[in-house]
């Protein structure tokens, strides 16, 4: 159901929009071509197994969990406020 100048199904195809970008967006920053066989961060070894299931891997576990600690969303807000509404 919509409201006011909207037709019916705009707020699920905002979600499937929201969804998709953020798809492709994580799909944009896996790593590709050969793994490296130490980490880029800490000069540790990367286990055999991370670099056979992670192609193209730069960074060891522990140093990668501290690299997805640090990210921010910066994601479109396709509904906007009230306040953007009102200008």
């Amino acid at each position: 159901m919509a409201g006011g100048w909207t037709r019916d199904g705009a707020v699920q195809d905002q979600i499937d929009d929201t969804v998709s970008d953020a798809v492709k967006s994580a799909r944009s920053k896996l790593p590709t071509g050969e793994s490296a066989e130490f980490c880029a961060e800490c000069g540790e070894e990367i286990p055999e197994a991370r670099r056979q299931a992670l192609p193209g891997a730069r960074t060891c576990v522990q140093c990668q969990s501290l690299r997805d600690e640090q990210k921010i969303s910066t994601g479109i807000n396709r509904r906007g406020s009230k306040d953007g509404q009102l200008r």
